[in-house]
């Protein structure tokens, strides 16, 4: 496998996981012997906060952060992480609200809280002018009424480990959208690669969503950024081009959308 001489830009890692220990700079390592050379770091409740700004304190040329409530993290509470997460953007400079959503694979009981949630969070974004990154799971129903409810020239982002059909994936870019590819496109019975190779690249950016969803070879165990290489390899051999034109292509998406 060849190493690009563009960058590549993973749009959705939880690296931070490993601050403070030796694994952070050995896959920060690993990252820049790829050229993966931008990594957006999404947080996931309050607690995370300070792990991610810590990362992008430690590494503000490669680590850039975003802040969101997670779905899986909206519980009784919600309003209260809401509002400490909103006053930890108005002290950070953040390059999207994420990851938002809904997820109805963990807790349909939820879904009210999580529509709430994930409204106010899109209403932070148009008012800042932020992309979200959205986190759907066994949701798409759910999240397509909130999005095409709320629909305007502000609404855009990206659509973070996505998994739909065609029809799912044209009706999420009509609205705006770039889908995160990660590493389901390389496993062999998802279906994900059919999808991927009937999309113009202009729709895609690439993520691991590190530690989970390893690619192949790798799949099952934990995943990491540097490991977006495979997911670049495979895009490319679908779209029979390089993986310089991978990601040249999906890098420049990734700045469209983050606006750096």
């Amino acid at each position: 496998m060849t190493t690009p001489q563009h960058i590549l830009t993973d749009t959705h890692t939880h690296i931070y996981y490993h601050i403070g220990s030796d694994k952070m700079q050995e896959q920060i390592d690993r990252c820049n012997t790829n050229n993966i050379q931008r990594l957006f770091l999404p947080n996931v409740d309050t607690e995370s906060i300070v792990q991610v700004m810590q990362t992008v304190e430690a590494y503000p040329n490669i680590c850039f952060p975003m802040l969101g409530l997670h779905p899986c993290s909206v519980k009784e509470n919600y309003k209260e992480e809401l509002s400490t997460i909103e006053k930890a953007i108005d002290n950070h400079k953040i390059y999207a609200i994420g990851e938002i959503g809904i997820d109805l694979y963990w807790d349909k009981s939820t879904l009210a809280w999580q529509q709430d949630a994930f409204r106010t969070q899109i209403n932070w974004a148009k008012s800042l002018g932020l992309p979200i990154d959205i986190h759907c799971r066994e949701a798409f129903d759910e999240i397509f009424e909130v999005l095409e409810d709320m629909n305007d020239n502000k609404l855009f982002g990206i659509f973070h480990c996505f998994t739909g059909t065609l029809e799912q994936a044209k009706r999420a870019i009509n609205l705006g959208f770039k889908l995160g590819i990660g590493g389901v496109v390389t496993f062999k019975k998802a279906g994900l690669d059919l999808v991927v190779k009937d999309i113009e690249l202009q729709h895609i950016v690439l993520e691991t969503d590190a530690p989970y969803l390893a690619p192949s070879p790798f799949r099952g165990k934990e995943n990491e950024s540097s490991y977006l290489i495979h997911v670049a390899q495979k895009v490319a051999d679908l779209h029979e081009i390089s993986i310089n034109e991978v990601a040249e292509i999906t890098t420049q998406n990734s700045k469209e959308i983050f606006g750096i």
